[in-house]
């Protein structure tokens, strides 16, 4: 692989410590500056709407750009978001630069998806989206805990400067490794882009399966920590431990999702939703015994980042020319906006029943839906593809 390709998966890391490590933080930041441990958790949910609504914003605005440009411009967005958190006098000035921040997370998978898939052979478009993608799953194993412990021991914000540092590394080697845009390349499409972008019906029915697959999967992970000590017994110092084999799940279903993907899309797409439900309906019953627990929790891992490359890639497929971009970056929200949406949902299950040992049932339900719209994709692909067959004239 490229070595450009590697240069995105530094960006992919420093956005991935930046979006999580908030989660270990929260005690420290909430005690700093005044606030309940709930409004600190706010932190969360503000940085994933500004994911949401940054992708039309700056698919807008950067319509014209060349990638290699939009995606510097993105890590100094990331950057400057960042040492705005390490400084931030108050609790307000850190939500409103976590938003900040965010803005720059959609556009840069989704435009980092599209120039990994351009530096590869065809047939390795999926791989390469997914070693992108890995730069993810090594800040949730690495990245997070580290982070974590930095914040704890020197401050929340010294975590924040260490990040400041990961986005001025990222943009050094984006600049030195990433290839420039060809002039045919810049043509990215603007404001009216995004309406073209959004107005086709096989986009929108992958963005919809995106966000499906993505409540699910965290629905089940935003209560992970209390199943595991509440319901399996494990003590609270054992969770991080296990979260690491959670980790390692990751990095291997992202990478083997990519593979299968490149050989054969809408089949592994179908594979992984099925796997997904089929790995947290059968936690409901595996929970309650520490050994087949740990197993589940990789097998969790494996299946929620199975789907991760195959569906940017589907959605890569759908999307025509220019708007490739815009239609990546949509998916990037949708996986953003899931994860929003599950971890509400994850939470109405424990609060109004049947509490926290159903969470994993109630979102082992959830990618069949998923599931559900991606049959119905492709029936409605197969029927239009019959249709343009007739109508086209006889050779």
């Amino acid at each position: 692989m490229p070595l450009a390709l590697y240069a995105l998966t530094a960006g992919a890391f420093g956005i991935g410590v930046t979006e999580f490590v908030i989660m270990g933080l929260l005690i420290d930041v909430s005690k700093d500056l005044g606030v309940s441990i709930s409004a600190a958790g706010l932190l969360i949910s503000g940085y994933a709407l500004g994911v949401v609504i940054g992708a039309p914003i700056l698919g807008a605005i950067s319509g014209k750009w060349s990638k290699k440009t939009l995606l510097m411009a993105l890590m100094v967005v990331f950057t400057i978001g960042n040492l705005a958190c390490a400084l931030a006098p108050d609790y307000w000035t850190l939500m409103a630069a976590r938003v900040l921040t965010a803005f720059a997370h959609a556009s840069f998978f989704g435009v980092g998806s599209v120039v990994a898939t351009s530096l590869v052979a065809p047939n390795k478009k999926a791989s390469a989206i997914a070693i992108m993608f890995t730069g993810l799953t090594v800040a949730n194993i690495l990245g997070v805990p580290f982070g974590t412990w930095l914040g704890q021991a020197y401050g929340w914000r010294s975590t924040f400067w260490a990040v400041t540092l990961i986005g001025i590394v990222a943009l050094a080697v984006i600049a030195l490794l990433v290839p420039k845009d060809k002039a045919s390349d810049a043509q990215e499409e603007g404001s009216q882009g995004v309406a073209a972008v959004l107005g086709r019906r096989s986009v929108i029915l992958g963005l919809l399966t995106t966000v499906l697959s993505w409540v699910g999967v965290f629905a089940g992970f935003t209560y992970i920590a209390p199943i595991l000590t509440e319901i399996t017994g494990f003590s609270a110092a054992a969770v991080s431990p296990i979260l690491l084999v959670f980790g390692g799940g990751l990095v291997v279903g992202n990478l083997f999702g990519g593979w299968l993907a490149d050989r054969h899309l809408m089949p592994t797409i179908i594979g992984s939703l099925i796997a997904l439900s089929v790995v947290l309906l059968a936690m409901t019953a595996t929970i309650h015994q520490p050994v087949l627990a740990v197993i589940s929790i990789a097998l969790f891992g494996a299946a929620a980042f199975a789907t991760v490359a195959p569906l940017q890639m589907w959605v890569l497929a759908k999307a025509e020319g220019a708007g490739q971009g815009l239609a990546s970056s949509f998916n990037i929200a949708a996986f953003n906006l899931g994860n929003a949406i599950g971890a509400w949902l994850g939470g109405a299950v424990i609060d109004h029943g049947p509490g926290l040992g159903g969470v994993t049932f109630i979102a082992g339900l959830v990618p069949i839906a998923a599931l559900a719209v991606a049959l119905i994709a492709i029936r409605l692909d197969r029927k239009e593809g019959l249709r343009e067959a007739r109508l086209s004239p006889a050779e």
